[in-house]
């Protein structure tokens, strides 16, 4: 359906015409590099252009106070000094004769995505905005935001096309505070928003800010802070915040649409956040919402100041939002402790809205790491000492890898009688077989000596593998008589031929051999219903659920809980998706898994099913070439026995397994990273 790219080179001309230190940043070329380098590297004239259109008064009144917009039309005719005075009423920002017509258009652009998103012009895609919006409140421009883009986006979403849920997702490293007070008592938007904060100290200042600041009345729950009380945060704390609140949570909610305040001074190098993730992890972000609303998402630019960064992170988010597959993921090591702090206070405040966190650790009862009044007491022992202000050495960051989708997206090996599906290649071998190669197979898996079609189908897949491997093909589906020879097959080759790591995810209830985990060349997570044996290995993960994958919210759970944070940790080179003949598991849920652990390995997913399961293609083939999964619908809450053998498990594992704590440390390890 294809992603489009909405921009106006009309926004960039407007700037600051004063002397004002904090405005200083917000300039023209925020939006003039962003495009460029959408267009040096082909992105652009890969995305459906949308043209932009001036929001309406009444769209403008969905959020904003027929006062304050009265107010903002007469800026275009006010003199330099007028305007200077004009912008005194409010916070960190400032007005030009040309902002008016901009932060029309800023608007506009949103809701130009959301009608091209919602009525199936595009699947996707992303609107380059100025001025940005997150900060603007219904009476006041604050923060660089005239009008509130997103929040006007979701009121006319919601009014236009009948949804009843909106997520928004605000990684902007400032807090929203617009958008939060739009709907802090609106159960029909979800607002998530990670944040500079330092226990009040970091702008806007501002309490509400605070993870216990969870929405108001009927949107109470519906309103997710995650504040970061330290700067420096990295890839490792984004992932642990998305995994262990923002994805099971929102998976509960089922959103009907999601908005991205795509603000990329959360990114490394920007003078606002002072953060270390590098531009590639909104790869993964962008990735790991795209499930969600059967795919609906519309991402507007927020802040960003540091140019560099900025426009790597703008093309970060593009090249996933047209489906290329995400790069490895780099820096990937345990969240700090402040970062675990925040995780956990943000769990534990909504413990009692979301069936998903109900077993989330209570509050911490000692006190925080960073709480404000330690940072003042060090600040005014600086100052006692006459210690010299520190100058903030300039982060450098390698250029994100390159990404090459492959010529093939996804190959199948299928037996003669079943259809290959619209945007797959049947794949066969090319060539014959090494007879080095042929003989291990011969020696290793197949006792009957003439048994040529399980040796014709398992070396067709070691030549599956190999071309996944030199990124020749993307990824893979076999129907197979087998699925644990295969999967034997398959990881011994990868593993010791080809000196890749394997993530084998195992779905049902049949045997997987414990021994291909021994040297950690590949790591096994394996969900069913048996009570796991005792666990021998860090390689070897068995999750029992009471119902097996047919228990969509226990399966989510160990999803988000457990599997996604093992797998990023791991960082392997190639995924093996296995299900087993009894897995039980819904097409619906089957496709959520599939979609999620390609942003693992740069796509290369290799999944494996029983001659029997013919009726699993279509859908399995639809999730790996790029397609959404429909949604699952609004969530039960999982068994409790469930939940408790997940936490249990999460708990034991998490000494080996950094990603998968959530609660702070209350002394010990490092307060940084």
């Amino acid at each position: 359906m294809g992603t489009a790219l909405i921009y106006d080179e009309e926004m960039t001309k407007y700037k600051l015409l004063w002397v004002d230190p904090v405005c200083k940043i917000e300039v023209p070329e925020r939006l003039t590099v962003s495009h460029d380098a959408l267009v040096r590297s082909g992105l652009a004239d890969r995305c459906v252009s949308i043209p932009v259109r001036e929001a309406t008064d009444a769209d403008i009144l969905l959020v904003h106070s027929e006062e304050y917009l009265e107010a903002v039309k007469k800026t275009p005719y006010l003199t330099l000094e007028d305007l200077k005075e004009f912008t005194l009423q409010y916070g960190d920002v400032y007005f030009h004769p040309n902002i008016y017509h901009c932060a029309k258009l800023a608007a506009g652009a949103a809701l130009q995505l959301v009608d091209s998103v919602m009525t199936g012009k595009v699947r996707n895609g992303m609107a380059l905005v100025r001025p940005p919006g997150h900060h603007s409140m219904r009476s006041a421009a604050n923060g660089f935001c005239v009008f509130n883009n997103v929040a006007i986006a979701a009121k006319y979403a919601k009014q236009k096309y009948g949804l009843q849920r909106v997520l928004i997702v605000d990684w902007d490293i400032h807090h929203g505070q617009g958008v939060q007070y739009s709907f802090e008592d609106d159960p029909s938007v979800l607002y998530f928003s990670w944040h500079r904060y330092e226990h009040q100290k970091f702008w806007p200042q501002l309490r509400e800010s605070d993870y216990d600041c969870v929405g108001k009345e009927k949107g109470a729950g519906f309103n997710i802070n995650v504040p970061w009380n330290k700067v420096g945060m990295q890839n490792s704390d984004y992932l642990a915040v998305f995994s262990h609140v923002l994805l099971p949570v929102a998976y509960e909610f089922c959103p009907d649409l999601v908005l991205v305040c795509a603000g990329f001074d959360s990114a490394i190098g920007d003078p606002e956040g002072e953060m270390c993730a590098t531009p590639d992890i909104f790869a993964h972000l962008t990735h790991l919402l795209m499930n969600l609303a059967g795919g609906k998402l519309c991402a507007v630019l927020e802040g960003g100041y540091n140019l560099t960064s900025l426009a790597q992170s703008v093309c970060q988010t593009v090249h996933t939002l047209l489906g290329d597959p995400a790069p490895r993921p780099s820096n990937i090591n345990s969240p700090c402790k402040s970062a675990l702090e925040s995780l956990h206070c943000t769990r534990s405040a909504h413990k009692k809205y979301w069936s998903c966190l109900k077993y989330a650790a209570d509050l911490p009862d000692f006190e925080l790491s960073t709480k404000r009044i330690k940072l003042a007491e060090e600040e005014e022992e600086k100052l006692e000492k006459g210690e010299e202000a520190i100058t903030k050495k300039e982060e450098v960051w390698p250029e994100p890898p390159k990404r090459v989708a492959p010529l093939v997206r996804t190959a199948l090996v299928l037996p003669d009688g079943v259809a290959c599906p619209d945007g797959c290649k049947r794949f066969s071998l090319s060539e014959n077989l090494n007879p080095l190669i042929a003989n291990k197979l011969r020696e290793n898996f197949l006792k009957a000596a003439d048994d040529s079609d399980a040796l014709s189908t398992l070396s067709t897949l070691i030549a599956l593998v190999e071309k996944m491997v030199k990124n020749e093909i993307c990824s893979g589906l076999a129907l197979v008589r087998d699925v644990s020879m295969a999967t034997m097959c398959v990881v011994q080759h990868a593993a010791t031929a080809l000196s890749n790591r394997v993530l084998v995810v195992c779905v049902g209830d049949g045997t997987v051999p414990s021994q291909i985990t021994e040297d950690g060349k590949s790591l096994v997570v394996h969900i069913s219903r048996k009570e796991p044996e005792e666990q021998k290995c860090k390689y070897y993960v068995p999750v029992c659920l009471k119902k097996g994958s047919s228990e969509v919210s226990g399966f989510l759970q160990a999803m988000f809980g457990l599997l996604l944070p093992l797998g990023y940790e791991y960082d392997p080179s190639l995924v093996l998706l296995v299900r087993m003949p009894d897995s039980g598991m819904c097409d619906s849920v089957w496709q959520q898994l599939t979609g999620l652990l390609q942003g693992l390995a740069q796509g290369h997913t290799l999944v494996l099913m029983q001659e029997s399961e013919k009726a699993r293609v279509d859908p399995t083939a639809s999730s790996l070439v790029g397609n959404a999964p429909p949604s699952l619908g609004p969530l039960h809450a999982p068994l409790p026995e469930d939940v408790e053998s997940l936490e249990s498990l999460r708990r034991r594992l998490q000494t080996d397994w950094k990603l998968l704590q959530t609660t702070a440390p209350e002394s010990g390890r490092g307060d940084d990273h």
